[in-house]
């Protein structure tokens, strides 16, 4: 009986060490944080009152290579979102369902621009961690 027992833990030894390789081997997912979080005017309207926003803008990639990409580009990358976010009005900031699609536009943006510089969009998702306007 002891030596079924050692054997079954000697079959089991190989496996386990396997699932841990493939467990290491599987390509990482990254959050980059866009440091310091995004800060302007948008809606300049002519009037008084001055509209702000300030984002805090998390990219989503998957392996060092695109983390390391992101990290390249990211100045070229916040020109462009920085531009985004200035073209928005009251409308476009003021509700949930509006805040989504400027979500979307912004994923779509810093994709295209990852996709012109390296060739591929390397980026999976754009997320807001903090959106205030006022």
């Amino acid at each position: 009986m002891k030596a079924w027992i050692v054997m079954l833990v000697a079959l089991m030894l190989p496996a386990a060490a396997m699932a841990e390789e493939s467990k290491e081997d599987a390509p990482k997912v990254a959050y980059i944080s866009l440091t310091p979080p995004f800060v302007g005017n948008y809606a300049l309207d002519g009037g008084p009152k001055l509209h702000v926003y300030k984002a805090d803008v998390a990219l989503r990639v998957t392996g060092e290579a695109a983390a390391a990409a992101v990290k390249h580009h990211e100045p070229l990358i916040r020109n462009q979102l920085v531009a985004l976010f200035t073209q928005q009005n009251l409308e476009s900031m003021s509700n949930v369902e509006s805040k989504e699609k400027l979500r979307q536009e912004a994923l779509k943006q810093v994709q295209q621009v990852l996709n012109d510089e390296e060739g591929k969009p390397i980026v999976e998702d754009l997320l807001f961690n903090n959106l205030i306007v006022q």
